[in-house]
């Protein structure tokens, strides 16, 4: 870690007597481990000479005219405490309360009804409760945006109208770093009366001192690195302001949430090894954070190169911390991977000498509502580590039999790896990808020689559709999903080079592969000639494909390429073959072409989820029971056909209007209701609403005339629709070890190219054989 600059002293601090820095006899200014271990305020000396400052144990104070009468509003252990807080924050005011909830609640009692608050959308979650009581009770207006992109505050940032602006950088727990200067210098340009806060407890004024980087308010959670022991509640709030600092000392006075004297000795006798405590947590969080990170797994951490705020964030402060979080890919797994732990404690909070693990959403976090946290990208399996001052070596140790335990990670042949891994978008170059490499280099070139060269593939993906349970799948409620049968096909031909090759010409998409680097350490089982498919795809596969085989493609290219690839890497490992899933139904799926934010709409549904939960926890009981009764009328194989399309009319209805009742339909869903519903024929939104697509029940008694007359109506009123059928396979793939004669097996690719789009479907069937999962 970078040595802490030093801070210029205030002038009654020890070290600055008032002699030019340039003079001869003029100290240096002293760095901040120095003033932290330096108490002494020379306006308050102590009558006896004492070296650590006494417990004014006491309610009230003799006398009149004295500096203190009552400990509500003053106390000595308490003024010393806030003189060296100011100090070591380089700050003109500090004051210290109850706890970190409670600073907060100071500062925002100096907003009013009317008043708009503009603040993260990856917060503490003590933080958003507290947002949310005012914006529900107080007439408060709150905005969250992403704090990580400065421009997201413009639209919201309005002179007059904004009143204060919440910051947290890092945030908690996915560790985002905002740009403190540039939003601060904002602020001032768009709305300069705006009070501009920020929570550091992340940092601590040991490695962040945002009052420098133009925040007019910082307060810190004193319970968590100020303390260092968890043995106290206290908030600590530091400004320049004196016109704010005077407000801020009359809410505490009145309010009466003053720090007690003997917890502002125990936090007094804590700022004094701030640190070196917290160079020991540091120090330790980057080795545990590049071990997880070595491992495969996604860790925010902005100690790490890789982290996407990573050179931002060296700019603001001078190192990453001590707390840092991952993502397992399982709930369930994360759970288990904190039940195992031993020297991690399992406790909200951080700061402390001993380390923590937790689940924030289902601890920290766990206030605020799942569709909240599902908008706002927060991970159910989110694990977050609060390093203490342990030896490494025993934490990592302990973490990775926890690991172990869990199933998270396994013994390789080069080492521990992980199993089934997830998407890790930043995990290049680290060791374990030098391990599968060694593992592929002997693996891969041995299937080139065996398979590739004399090997035809023909790969196909299909469309998907949610049916029904849309929205209410982000409150826990089951979803029922299908294939749609409008499908992409590509056909890949042997090569003796080592690399293969797909191209997708319908999509614009060519890429070539070298065998070597792909994940053949996902690979449990492989099908040799002649031996039965397994009944399902290996899902630990499907995402080592996803995650580290797909090519990036420019930006404006369409993105349907994505399950033709999968389908087509996935034959180098295993293959699966699969009844449907549910019976294949007709629809006709039409485009609104009215673009939706789906982010939005999801947040939506939250926060009517909050205002009315009886309401809306009725309806997403209701949806429930659709999606159940609509997958057993599917999967039902004795049920006659015309009573299976009777039931799905009548829960499309239902599920439909439960959706409009949420507030995600659109008058562009609603017109292509009233269109279908003139025909006699029933449709739905699919997927989040506001527009996108909507799905039409088609009858199989309906006649082509009757189907072109609906499709002309719907682009009549400037509408995209598209004939298809649902509840049919999923990828594809023509199997090479049906025996075909040798013309089928030199299938040139120029035909298959030239092949036009409505006639490729049936020309594929009749190649082969096809598997589907």
């Amino acid at each position: 870690m970078s040595r802490t600059p030093p801070i210029l002293t205030p002038p009654e601090t020890p070290g600055a007597s008032g002699l030019q820095l340039g003079s001869p006899t003029a100290r240096k200014p002293y760095h901040f481990s120095t003033l932290c271990a330096t108490v002494d305020n020379p306006n308050a000396k102590d009558q006896y000479g004492s070296s650590s400052v006494p417990i004014y144990q006491t309610a009230t104070f003799k006398g009149m005219g004295g500096e203190y009468d009552y400990t509500r509003s003053g106390n000595p252990t308490r003024s010393h405490l806030e003189h060296h807080l100011a100090k070591i924050s380089n700050a003109r005011h500090a004051f210290a309360v109850s706890s970190g909830m409670a600073a907060l609640d100071v500062i925002t009692r100096l907003l009013k009804a009317g008043d708009e608050v503009i603040a993260g959308d990856d917060l503490y979650g003590g933080t958003n409760r507290l947002l949310a009581y005012l914006k529900a009770h107080q007439g408060v207006t709150v905005h969250h945006v992403d704090t990580t992109t400065p421009e997201s505050l413009h639209p919201v940032l309005k002179a007059g109208k904004t009143a204060m602006v919440l910051l947290e950088s890092p945030t908690n727990p996915l560790l985002k770093i905002a740009d403190l200067a540039t939003i601060c210098s904002d602020i001032r340009a768009r709305a300069p009366d705006a009070i501009i806060v920020v929570d550091n407890t992340m940092m601590s004024p040991f490695l962040q001192r945002p009052l420098e980087h133009g925040a007019d308010l910082v307060y810190d959670s004193g319970t968590k690195y100020l303390s260092g022991h968890h043995d106290l509640m206290a908030g600590v709030i530091a400004c320049n302001r004196d016109d704010v600092a005077k407000k801020i000392a009359f809410i505490i006075n009145a309010v009466g949430n003053a720090l007690t004297p003997f917890d502002s000795f125990l936090l007094l006798r804590g700022t004094k090894t701030l640190a070196i405590r917290m160079e020991r947590q540091q120090s330790t969080a980057i080795q545990v954070a590049r071990y997880l990170s070595n491992l495969g797994f996604l860790v925010h951490y902005p100690g790490l190169e890789d982290h996407p705020g990573h050179e931002l964030h060296k700019k603001l402060a001078s190192g990453p911390g001590a707390v840092l979080s991952f993502v397992t890919g399982d709930k369930e797994m994360s759970e288990r991977i904190v039940g195992a732990t031993r020297l991690w404690g399992i406790s909200v909070s951080f700061g402390a000498v001993n380390s923590l693990i937790s689940m924030p959403c289902v601890m920290s976090h766990a206030s605020i509502d799942p569709a909240v946290r599902a908008a706002r990208g927060l991970p159910e399996d989110l694990i977050r580590l609060c390093v203490g001052i342990e030896d490494p070596n025993d934490l990592i140790d302990d973490l990775e039999v926890a690991l172990l335990q869990a199933g998270a990670i396994k013994a390789g042949q080069v080492g521990l790896v992980r199993t089934n891994p997830t998407y890790n978008p930043r995990a290049h170059g680290s060791v374990l990808n030098k391990a599968i490499e060694k593992l592929a280099d002997r693996v891969g070139n041995a299937r080139v020689d065996e398979e590739a060269p004399d090997t035809d593939w023909m790969v196909s993906a299909p469309g998907k559709v949610i049916l029904f349970g849309e929205h209410a799948v982000v409150h826990g409620v089951t979803a029922v999903a299908a294939a749609v049968d409008l499908r992409c096909y590509a056909i890949s031909s042997g090569r003796d080079d080592g690399k293969i090759n797909l191209n997708l010409p319908d999509l614009n998409f060519n890429n070539t592969w070298n065998v070597e680097d792909l994940p053949w350490d996902a690979v449990n089982t492989s099908v040799a000639p002649g031996e039965p498919h397994p009944p399902e795809l290996e899902p630990g596969l499907v995402e080592a494909i996803t995650a580290r085989a797909l090519p990036v493609v420019d930006e404006g290219k369409p993105a349907g390429y994505k399950p033709a690839v999968i389908a087509f890497l996935y034959i180098y490992m295993t293959i699966s073959s699969k009844d449907y899933r549910f019976k294949s139904v007709r629809f006709l799926l039409v485009n609104t072409k009215v673009p939706r934010n789906t982010k939005s709409l999801v947040a939506g549904v939250g926060l009517k989820k909050q205002q009315e939960p009886e309401l809306v926890n009725g309806i997403l009981e209701r949806i429930q029971a659709i999606s159940d009764e609509a997958r057993r009328a599917l999967l039902d194989p004795e049920l006659e056909r015309s009573e299976l399309l009777k039931a799905l009319e009548s829960l499309i209805d239902e599920n439909h209007a439960h959706l409009v009742t949420l507030g995600v339909s659109h008058p562009a869903l609603e017109k292509i209701r009233e269109v279908t519903a003139e025909k006699g024929l029933h449709a739905k939104l699919t997927g989040a609403g506001g527009g996108g697509c909507a799905v039409v029940l088609l009858p199989d008694a309906i006649d082509d005339k009757a189907l072109n007359e609906l499709v002309q109506a719907l682009e009549k009123e400037g509408f995209e629709a598209y004939t298809t059928s649902v509840g049919g396979g999923g990828l594809g793939i023509m199997s090479p070890y049906v025996e075909r004669s040798d013309e089928d097996k030199a299938v040139a690719e120029e035909d298959f190219v030239a092949k036009p789009a409505v006639e490729l479907a049936q020309w594929a069937a009749d190649r082969g054989r096809w598997l589907y999962t």
